[in-house]
């Protein structure tokens, strides 16, 4: 069973803590998949992944690449893992029940947003009634993650 964790985004954009969280798995060794819903959202992703600091870029790629296997995150639409990923985020309400292969999968979702909220609910219990270990993170004021569930 995979580990599944639900990130509530309040204080924080998603671009500011996708880009902080792919940093420490890549950090473990482990490969990445970013799965979306739209098309425009993979785009976005791709777009920021390679400017969202100063001094510093992710290495990734899109399914729609030759070489996607190849890369450290992949960012896509669909729920397949052609770089086997160990971590697989979702984000922008999208989900998937094939968790298996992966150690953690990661939602993470706008708290401001109430579908968004809607839906993560909807997502942890279906991760809880397949058995997987759910944990559920929120921001501090100072920026900084506590478990809460």
């Amino acid at each position: 069973m995979s580990e599944v964790y639900f990130y509530h985004l309040q204080n924080q954009p998603l671009e500011k803590v996708l880009p902080q969280l792919l940093e420490k798995c890549l950090e473990r060794g482990w490969r990445c998949v970013v799965q979306a819903q739209s098309d425009e959202r993979v785009t976005a992703l791709d777009q920021h992944l390679w400017t969202f600091r100063d001094d510093a870029f992710l290495a990734h790629g899109t399914d729609k690449e030759a070489n996607a296997a190849e890369q450290p995150v992949l960012l896509t639409t669909t729920d397949a893992n052609p770089n086997e990923a160990k971590v697989r985020f979702f984000v922008e309400g999208a989900a998937s029940e094939n968790l298996e292969g992966y150690e953690r999968a990661i939602h993470l979702f706008d708290g401001n947003d109430p579908d968004a909220v809607d839906g993560a609910r909807a997502q942890w219990k279906t991760a809880q009634a397949a058995g997987h270990a759910v944990t559920y993170w929120q921001q501090d004021e100072a920026g900084r993650w506590q478990q809460k569930a």
